[in-house]
C-alpha cells in the first residue's frame, strides 16, 4: 500500500528501531535576525519532544530510559530534533555527531535542519559519518504565498539544491510538509506531496497545522484568521497526498502532534491513537490506479 518508516527500518537494520530525540543547543537563523527573528509563524520555540540539559551522551540515556518498556535488545537512531542541528561551525557539528552516534546500539544519526543552512563544509561532516544519516528538511509548502506567511525565509530553489547536494553525497533526504496551512486548498496541498516525490527525496513527514500556546500562528488563530481542518479533512487529504507519491518514497509520519500541554487546536489531534487507527483504516483505501 504504501511504504512505513517501521518497514524500512526492520529491513535496513534487521530488528525495531527508535528515535532518540536530542537538543544539539543550536537556534535558527530565522531566530537569531540572519533570515529573520520571529521564526515561522508555528514554531513554539521550543524543544517539545527533545531530551535537554547535560551532555548528548546524558540526552541518550535519559531518552533511552523512556522508552526503556517498549524495546529490547533494539537498536536506536541520534535524533537532533530541536531548530535547526546543522546551525553550527563544522568542527562542533563533528563533535556532538561523533558523540551522538558514539555507541554500537545507535545504528543512525538523524538530523533536522533548514535548506539554506547547508553550506559545503557542513554537506561534508554529514557525509563523513561512519553510520547511515537523515537529513530532515522543513520544506512544509511549495506554494510561496504561503512561505512568505509562516515566515519560512527561503524559496524553493533553495531546496532543490540542498537534497541535490545531500544526494549526491549519498545522505537520505526527508522532506516535511504541512496539511491544512490557511489558504491551501487540497490540490495545493496535493501538489506539495506531489513535488516532494518528484523532487528526489527519499521519505516524507506529513504534519498536521496545529496551534500552541505562545506562537505568533496563536494570535492569527485567535484573531479568527486560520481555520483548521476536522479530523476527516484531515484524512482525506492524507490520503490524497500519499496517492501521488512514488511507492519507494519512505513515509516517516502521517500526523504530527504538539505537546498536549500547550496545544490550543485543533483538540481532536491530541488523541493520536485514534487518529492514527482512523487513518490507517482510510489508507486501507488507497490503492494504485483507485479515485480518492
Amino acid at each position: 500500500m504504501y511504504r512505513t518508516l517501521n518497514s524500512y527500518l526492520q529491513e535496513t537494520f534487521g530488528c525495531k528501531v527508535y528515535k532518540l530525540s536530542l537538543d544539539g543547543g543550536m537556534t535558527c537563523p530565522n531566530r537569531d535576525g540572519t533570515c529573520g527573528t520571529g521564526g515561522c509563524i508555528f514554531c513554539s520555540g521550543s524543544a517539545e519532544f527533545a531530551a535537554c540539559g547535560g551532555s548528548v551522551a546524558q540526552q541518550l540515556e535519559q531518552a533511552k530510559s523512556r522508552v526503556a518498556a517498549k524495546i529490547k535488545n533494539g537498536k536506536y537512531i541520534a535524533y537532533f530534533q530541536s531548530f535547526t542541528n546543522t546551525y553550527a561551525p563544522p568542527e562542533r557539528l563533528r563533535r556532538l555527531y561523533a558523540e551522538a552516534t558514539a555507541a554500537e546500539e545507535i545504528v543512525a544519526l538523524s538530523v533536522g535542519t533548514r535548506p539554506d543552512c547547508l553550506p559545503s563544509e557542513v554537506l561534508d561532516v554529514l557525509a563523513e559519518q561512519k553510520k547511515p544519516v537523515f537529513v530532515e528538511l522543513g520544506l512544509q509548502t511549495v506554494h510561496e504565498e504561503t512561505a512568505k506567511w509562516m515566515r519560512r525565509g527561503y524559496e524553493l530553489p533553495v531546496y532543490d539544491r540542498a537534497v541535490k547536494e545531500l544526494k549526491a553525497r549519498g545522505i537520505h533526504v526527508v522532506a516535511h510538509m504541512i496539511v491544512g496551512l490557511p489558504g491551501e486548498s487540497r490540490e495545493m496541498t496535493v501538489e506539495t506531496a506531489r513535488y516532494i516525490g518528484a523532487s528526489g527525496a527519499d521519505g516524507i513527514k506529513i504534519h498536521l497545522l496545529h496551534v500552541l500556546r505562545g506562537t505568533d500562528l496563536e494570535k492569527e488563530y485567535l484573531a479568527g484568521r486560520v481555520p483548521m481542518l476536522s479530523m476527516e479533512e484531515y484524512l482525506e487529504t492524507v490520503a490524497a497526498c500519499i496517492r501521488v507519491l512514488p511507492p519507494e518514497l519512505v513515509i516517516h509520519r502521517l500526523t504530527g502532534d504538539g505537546d498536549k500541554r500547550t496545544l490550543i487546536a485543533p483538540l481532536w489531534s491530541a488523541d493520536k491513537k485514534t487518529v492514527l487507527n482512523a487513518m490507517n483504516r482510510r489508507l486501507q483505501t488507497v490503492r494504485q490506479g483507485e479515485d480518492l
